[in-house]
């Protein structure tokens, strides 16, 4: 290996000593899988470099020498340099379908990896997008009861009368169009583990049945007379406080301590900025495997929008608007004009506090009380990755009043 001057500087002399293995001269955050696709697949990859107590992530590429059909070697150029904050958040960590150089995430696997080998209740929080069915998945896949099945169900996503059934099963003649025996996902999962999405979505009277089959460990079939055994740990997740719901009255006490037995918290995206980039680039990589378009770098604009978006929608919002980065842009640099309307609005003027001569007002009307029109509606489902639940939250009103509002306006068969 022949490094420049510049080279020896940025990588230091003992990285460039001749023999010294490219991988360990670069230090890619891919590992060997990075050397492969940075030689053999011409993709732009990353590595990590320390300095002053800080890490610094560059862009790294390479290009063949070839005389005839011999390959000579590669010309490694190394692109410029971001600062990330500080060197525990430097190395990236992926972990069972999540990847982060956050800390406080890593801090959070080393969690899941304990509670994993435990058969005790988890309740995983945190907002639409963060990873919460990733997270019940991680627990299952180390868990004594990874040959077990692994089901998923939310909570927010069916009626009531329908919830009870698909999660406790029902008997033939139970209801109206009840033709055949059902299982139920609790026996479906018999042996495994049951992840219940939204669980502060389930109503009152349902969530008196699942304490009792927590705390007896046998379900009743809708319709049904004698008792069922089942063998399942709960993992649940909610986006919301349960002890809030508790004191307002929509949830039992008694279920929240037999659910949040062990409580995990998932960090928003925007608290966790310094994977905002990184995840967008590997996101964009995905794509290019399948796509005609090679992205090679975010333009400055590009950055400072990335990085300074609140992100709702979390991770999934994240990947979604890559996706349409990729579609709608050409070329190997992503602008701002590439990314999705919303980044480019103006954000609305804050209300000015009033002066001693202004009185505030008496009574604000609520967020229920105010009209959206269906561009509002469809703009926040958007932003939400199609759930309903975070894009009611966004408008500041409830589930229902938004399927009333999408309903009224034609949307409600619409994701």
């Amino acid at each position: 290996m022949v490094a420049t001057p510049e080279a020896e500087t940025r990588l230091g002399p003992a990285s460039v000593r001749p023999g010294t293995p490219l991988l360990e001269a670069l230090n890619l955050t891919e590992g060997a899988k990075g050397l492969e696709a940075l030689l053999t697949q011409g993709r732009q990859v990353e590595a990590t470099l320390r300095a002053d107590g800080r890490v610094h992530v560059m862009q790294v590429r390479a290009l063949t020498l070839e005389q005839g059909a011999r390959r000579l070697g590669w010309v490694v150029l190394l692109g410029a340099e971001t600062e990330t904050e500080g060197t525990e958040g430097g190395t990236e960590e992926t972990f069972h379908g999540m990847w982060t150089r956050d800390p406080g995430m890593k801090r959070l696997f080393r969690i899941v990896e304990k509670v994993a080998r435990t058969e005790s209740s988890v309740l995983v929080r945190g907002e639409s997008g963060t990873g919460k069915e990733l997270v019940a998945n991680a627990l299952h896949a180390i868990s004594t009861r990874r040959k077990g099945p692994f089901r998923a169900i939310n909570c927010a996503a069916l009626p009531p009368s329908l919830l009870e059934s698909e999660l406790f099963g029902h008997v033939r003649g139970a209801f109206t169009g009840a033709v055949r025996d059902s299982p139920g996902h609790f026996r479906l999962a018999d042996g495994g583990t049951l992840f219940l999405d939204e669980v502060a979505e389930i109503p009152l009277e349902l969530q008196g049945k699942l304490l009792r089959v927590l705390e007896t460990r046998t379900i009743i079939p809708v319709g049904g007379r004698s008792p069922v055994p089942v063998n399942v740990r709960i993992v649940a997740a909610t986006h919301r406080p349960l002890r809030r719901e508790v004191e307002a009255g929509r949830f039992r006490a008694d279920l929240m301590y037999r659910l949040r037995v062990v409580p995990l918290f998932l960090p928003s995206l925007r608290d966790r900025r310094g994977d905002i980039l990184p995840l967008a680039r590997r996101f964009l990589d995905e794509l290019q495997q399948h796509g005609p378009r090679h992205v090679e770098r975010f333009s400055p604009g590009a950055r400072r929008l990335l990085e300074s978006h609140g992100w709702p929608g979390n991770v999934r919002e994240l990947r979604n608007v890559m996706e349409y980065a990729y579609v709608i842009g050409e070329g190997p640099v992503l602008h701002e004009a590439d990314l999705p309307p919303e980044f480019s609005e103006p954000h609305p003027p804050r209300a000015a506090a009033p002066t001693a001569r202004q009185s505030p007002p008496q009574e604000l009307p609520s967020a229920e009380g105010k009209e959206h029109n269906p561009e509002e509606l469809r703009a926040a489902l958007a932003r939400a990755g199609g759930n309903r639940t975070e894009a009611a939250r966004q408008l500041g009103i409830s589930r229902v009043t938004l399927w009333r509002r999408l309903r009224a306006a034609g949307e409600t068969g619409k994701q």
